[in-house]
């Protein structure tokens, strides 16, 4: 295939923690771990794209300490790691909305996204998203023209080519997209875990990868083997 592009709803931190007697945000700090594995992991399958659902508009609601200790793990990621994936041929890019992140973090995107505008592998990450309000957004901006799938999505992915998404996991357990590449997922195979993020390997993610090559995706057509 010319692109495999897998997402995650990384899910379960503040479980995760919860069951070991530890503060919610010690959750998040092992959940950045996890971050770091399974992104030198996803090359290694062949993932072209990874697209990482690390905040939600709806988490603005969480605890003003968690969310301020969010947005510095977010940080913290950048400074720390972001620039070593760039070494290696990456490129970074936030999708989501950007008003309301801290000027100092919007600094630091912006100077990633600069220099990793060439990279091959392509890292998505999802803070204060929400797809429907991506989709209303770009909706609003077409409403004058007659366009194309295509340009409607590139709308949507901030004048990006649009790449719909090919395997969806979620961890912790949920069975649902919560408002996550609504657009991008038509067409996807969904994999869900109970393995909780902090949690989830390397050797996780290759099962779910696994799982993907072994369906018959047939894109509302007849599978090879009926037509056979």
């Amino acid at each position: 295939m010319s692109g495999f592009h897998v997402a995650i709803a990384m899910d379960g931190n503040g479980r995760w923690a919860t069951r070991r007697g530890l503060p919610r945000p010690a959750g998040h700090l092992e959940g950045a771990r996890t971050v770091r594995r399974i992104v030198e992991a996803a090359s290694e399958l062949g993932v072209t794209t990874l697209t990482l659902f690390a905040f939600g508009s709806n988490n603005w609601k969480r605890p003003p300490d968690e969310v301020a200790g969010l947005m510095r793990l977010l940080e913290q990621y950048l400074h720390d790691d972001a620039w070593k994936l760039i070494e290696r041929g990456a490129r970074l890019t936030l999708i989501g909305r950007r008003d309301r992140l801290p000027p100092h973090l919007l600094a630091s995107i912006a100077r990633i996204e600069a220099a990793s505008r060439d990279g091959d592998v392509h890292l998505r990450i999802a803070i204060d998203y929400s797809a429907r309000e991506q989709i209303v957004q770009a909706a609003a901006e077409c409403a004058a023209n007659v366009l194309s799938l295509e340009d409607f999505g590139r709308r949507l992915a901030g004048g990006d080519e649009a790449e719909a998404v090919d395997l969806m996991i979620r961890t912790g357990g949920e069975k649902r997209l919560s408002d996550f590449l609504l657009w991008e997922c038509a067409y996807a195979e969904l994999f869900f875990t109970d393995v909780l993020w902090p949690d989830f390997t390397p050797e996780h993610l290759a099962e779910a990868v696994a799982d993907f090559h072994r369906r018959d995706r047939r894109y509302g057509a007849v599978s090879q083997a009926a037509a056979g």
